[in-house]
């Protein structure tokens, strides 16, 4: 059998534009790219373009061009705006049921469990901003080792700790025993946030984040591969957001680029298989603080990494490129926004042709399965021959 690669790069949280039901979840008017073109003097994204990103059916920010890939735009159909709910449904899971959030906190009933479970007090237990609430209470964890939790509109349950005081592997072991408590309510992610620094000037949250996800309720696309001794490689938080199911290799990154970087290493060594890759700094660094020139300017760095995954390509290769959610960083809310999310497909040698408006993430699930030629049960539908 020939060797077949694919690479798939979701870039996290770049929406393109507000879907149907988005009022349902408070994101009417969300549109993360649309609103970067629109006010982002000198704004674009011409790798990106050349692939098709400003031909997509219904985009804000359509403009005419000769692409060279396959372009088209997802809707979510899970119930959700989560980095969970959204990577589930690319590798063909839908949720049937929302994850449970806590927007005023956890209830006793949990913190309690936690707390005996690892000998930890605590700080905090309400929805923050990451950033701000070790600005506000970093010292008196430092002075006390008592725990900041911290939830947001997402099902997630955030553990903040100065690598100081409370050493990072330590840290991954009381995320653990949360994990383990959380399972029972639900709880979509337990993520531990290092930070390092003397006082809340110099608070700086690193790289040494980890995500300890619920189980997934079901048979994805990379347990299919796998379970068939097809190589799967995770780049970035992938490993975690699967709790290692289905994934035969992984590797970590501390940003972007490292995350384009130890893709490329994948693609030098690894001869057949998927690999699947987040770039999280999009999300994290900037959609959740509301900064668009951030935003604008991390998404034309990643724009100039696409060439050099591109003339990694071999014949047998596709390049697909997608996101989670949206997170529009010039709306009022510092959350996920309910979006389409981009679908930018390339093979060496394709036609141009447009993949329309899709009806689920799980399309590329159902894509992948397809190109290794196994029987896959999905949401999704395939669009391996409209790229041939």
């Amino acid at each position: 059998m020939e060797n077949k690669r694919v690479i798939l790069v979701v870039i996290d949280s770049v929406g393109v534009g507000e879907l149907p039901d988005a009022k349902n979840f408070g994101d009417e008017g969300s549109d993360t790219v649309g609103h970067l073109y629109e006010t982002i003097e000198g704004f674009s994204l011409p790798n990106m373009e050349k692939l098709g990103l400003r031909m997509i059916d219904g985009i804000s920010f359509a403009k005419q061009s000769s692409p060279v890939g396959g372009y088209g735009k997802m809707a979510e159909i899970s119930p959700g705006k989560d980095t969970t709910t959204g990577h589930w449904e690319i590798a063909g899971l839908k949720l049937p049921s929302p994850f449970n959030v806590y927007p005023e906190g956890f209830p006793d009933e949990i913190i309690n469990k936690f707390k005996e479970a690892t000998g930890y007090d605590i700080l905090c237990n309400k929805p923050a901003s990451g950033t701000e609430i070790i600005k506000e209470l970093g010292v008196e964890h430092m002075n006390t080792k008592k725990l900041i939790v911290y939830t947001s509109a997402d099902s997630v349950f955030q553990i903040a700790a100065h690598e100081e005081i409370v050493p990072v592997e330590e840290l991954y072991d009381i995320c653990q025993k949360a994990r383990k408590i959380l399972d029972e309510y639900y709880v979509s992610r337990v993520i531990a946030r290092p930070f390092i620094g003397t006082s809340p000037e110099n608070f700086e949250r690193t790289s040494n984040r980890r995500d300890f996800s619920y189980y997934p309720i079901g048979k994805t696309v990379m347990n299919l591969l796998d379970e068939n001794g097809i190589t799967v490689a995770a780049v970035g938080k992938i490993e975690d957001i699967f709790a290692g199911s289905g994934v035969t290799v992984a590797v970590h990154t501390e940003s972007n680029n490292d995350g384009v970087d130890k893709t490329i290493d994948y693609m030098k060594t690894i001869e057949n298989g998927l690999i699947f890759t987040n770039l999280v700094d999009f999300d994290s660094k900037y959609g959740h603080r509301n900064n668009p020139q951030g935003y604008a300017d991390c998404l034309k760095e990643f724009d100039e990494r696409v060439p050099d995954l591109m003339a990694e390509l071999k014949e047998n290769d596709i390049l697909i490129i997608t996101a989670d959610h949206g997170c529009d960083p010039m709306t009022p809310s510092t959350d996920h926004s309910r979006e389409y999310v981009p679908l930018l497909v390339y093979k060496n040698g394709m036609t141009p042709v447009n993949l329309g408006v899709r009806g689920s993430y799980s399309d590329i699930a159902a894509t992948i399965a397809d190109y290794f030629g196994y029987e896959y049960d999905c949401p999704g539908a395939s669009f391996l021959g409209e790229i041939k």
